[in-house]
């Protein structure tokens, strides 16, 4: 008899860019690294597109991020107090929209890539009698000591984790040590370190110089307006260098720099949204941006020097994040937005300081890391034909 497919089933939701990067990392990761003849991936916003009250908090969570990043620490403080993952009123409005999603799906194992979604589907596995037969597991998507408690979930038959701070920082939440695997982020395979020749060809691509040294400035997903400063600080600057200027979803952002490239003396390449970043990065020699989880590790992946903006202080849920990257000296810190050209030209000028930061970054990847993710979840799939009759038993309880 011919198994049945696998199917997973991966949670996400759209609050800033990293979340959904990793979701991506990983549907493409099960389509590259699968081992078996094929694997049905599907990948759903389980917060935003559960109902509309929910949505609107995503909403105004990414607008903070845009406007108020400043605001973000009490947001954060909030958020761990009340803990909005396990309580009725943000369960009630998810739950039926999401146990739907399953009943139709019948996943053979639930994959999170978000603090509040694994809460959610623990629940719906503990009701529908499946909690043994499919396994859920968390990839945790910020990598450093101080993420969100959202994280931490009984029901979780296995965390997948940047490193050992991100390790110890869910055993001090409660989890269980024995439930937790280092494996890196999970990183597109796009994103790889670029030779000259593929890096010239990059620039060349984007209407650029091929020999110029290249500042990659990144507002992010949401397209953070701090950044738009730190592009009119680098125009005005006397420098040899060529910039490109990511905006994202923040149409308004993308106009505003558009307006201020015309009167910049070097060119400078404006791009709103894109879905190939890591070609961004390839033709970059430096990252402007603030170090998020996922866009300060895929950078990494790139070997790509990163200028961290600090102008204002790090979200709570990053700063681990700053302090690994700015320990291992693959970063510069950005405190003041008028240092950007000092910062940039000893870069350009000071070979020696450059190769340094690039030593640095090479080695803090970790090659592989979503092949490993991808091997340790579908080494948690259980006997397909079994599994079925499993699923299939329970959603008829169902109707």
């Amino acid at each position: 008899m011919q198994q049945p497919t696998p199917k997973v089933l991966i949670i996400s939701s759209d609050t800033g860019g990293g979340h959904r990067s990793a979701a991506e990392a990983l549907a493409n990761g099960f389509s590259k690294f699968w081992h078996g003849e094929s694997a049905a991936v599907r990948v759903i916003r389980a917060v935003e597109d559960s109902h509309h009250i929910t949505d609107k908090l995503v909403r105004i969570y990414n607008w903070i991020l845009i406007n108020r990043q400043h605001w973000m620490k009490y947001l954060y403080w909030t958020v761990n107090k009340l803990r909005p993952e396990t309580q009725p009123f943000f369960l009630n409005r998810c739950i039926g929209y999401l146990r739907d999603q399953f009943e139709k799906w019948c996943p053979h194992i639930v994959v999170s890539v978000h603090p509040l979604t694994q809460h959610i589907f623990a629940r719906i596995l503990r009701e529908l009698n499946l909690k043994d037969q499919v396994p859920l597991v968390t990839v945790v998507t910020d990598p450093c000591y101080g993420f969100w408690k959202g994280w931490a979930c009984d029901d979780v038959s296995l965390y997948l984790v940047a490193n050992g701070e991100a390790k110890r920082q869910l055993v001090d939440y409660g989890v269980d040590p024995a439930k937790i695997k280092i494996s890196g982020m999970p990183i597109r395979p796009e994103f790889r370190p670029a030779d000259e020749k593929d890096a010239k060809a990059a620039r060349s691509a984007y209407g650029l110089d091929e020999d110029k040294f290249t500042v990659f400035v990144n507002a992010g997903y949401v397209g953070g307006v701090k950044m738009l400063k730190i592009l009119r600080e680098l125009i005005a600057g006397e420098i040899d260098v060529q910039a490109i200027f990511l905006a994202g979803k923040n149409d308004e952002l993308k106009s505003k720099a558009e307006e201020v490239a015309k009167n910049a003396r070097f060119p400078v390449k404006v791009i709103g949204y894109s879905e190939e970043v890591e070609r961004l990065m390839q033709a970059a020699n430096v990252m402007v941006s603030k170090l998020g989880g996922l866009t300060t590790f895929e950078a990494v992946a790139c070997n790509l020097p990163i200028i961290a903006d600090a102008t204002t202080p790090p979200m709570p849920q990053e700063a681990g994040t700053v302090d690994l990257v700015s320990r291992r000296g693959a970063c510069v810190m950005l405190n003041k937005t008028s240092d950007i050209v000092p910062i940039v030209r000893n870069l350009v000028e000071d070979d020696h300081k450059y190769l340094e930061m690039k030593t640095a970054v090479a080695n803090l990847a970790m090659p592989n890391s979503t092949e490993m993710i991808v091997n340790e979840i579908t080494a948690l799939l259980p006997p397909m034909q079994v599994q079925t009759k499993t699923l299939g038993a329970a959603a008829r309880q169902r109707v």
